[in-house]
């Protein structure tokens, strides 16, 4: 296993998720529900840079790996589950919506790892559509975790509800685009399928 900063990065975030989702769970005479949303916040947003920043020094010092390229997607999709699952416990996502967010994230690694299995990994790369997606999750989730007012103009629950949302339209939406990419494959190796 190769050890760089990139990767050291990578495995901050993925320390970062149980104190995202375990701060909540500290008791009021601790930290008030308030500060435990702000702190959730930070802690959240810390981990989204080192998402941003690990990947930016891996290409810029060209120390990709194999190892970094699994790790990296585990630890995002790890730090959404987590904060999701909080939110839906805190009643301020619907379960539905953090189903179809996860459900989709499991189906679609599942196709990126029978795609790299047949040599096809280049058929499911990263779209557009799933950049979007993630930029509007990746801001929707710290503003639920915030969950009041900023500034006293920005509703955060207004607005990470609605930016949620349409990370949820655009999972679907992103979803059957791999899909639509990939299926041309998949029915060419239907009988190779486990």
């Amino acid at each position: 296993m190769p050890f760089n900063i990139p990767i050291l990065l990578t495995w901050l975030r993925v320390a970062l998720i149980p104190l995202v989702v375990g701060v909540f769970y500290l008791p009021d005479t601790w930290l008030s529900p308030f500060e435990k949303g702000v702190a959730s916040t930070a802690i959240f947003i810390i981990a989204a840079i080192t998402d941003w920043f690990d990947g930016f020094l891996a290409r810029r010092w060209n120390e990709t790996s194999a190892f970094g390229a699994f790790l990296d997607p585990v630890a995002d999709k790890l730090m959404v589950a987590g904060a999701l699952l909080v939110l839906v416990q805190l009643d301020r996502v619907n379960a539905m919506v953090a189903f179809i967010i996860i459900g989709r994230e499991i189906a679609i690694s599942a196709l990126r790892e029978w795609m790299a299995q047949i040599g096809a990994s280049k058929s499911v790369a990263v779209s557009s559509i799933g950049k979007i997606k993630t930029t509007a999750q990746m801001i929707a989730i710290p503003m639920l975790l915030y969950y009041g007012t900023v500034f006293g103009m920005i509703d955060t629950r207004f607005w990470g509800q609605w930016l949620l949302g349409v990370a949820a339209v655009l999972t679907v939406w992103s979803m059957f685009y791999y899909l639509r990419k990939a299926w041309p494959l998949i029915k060419a190796n239907a009988g190779h399928l486990p």
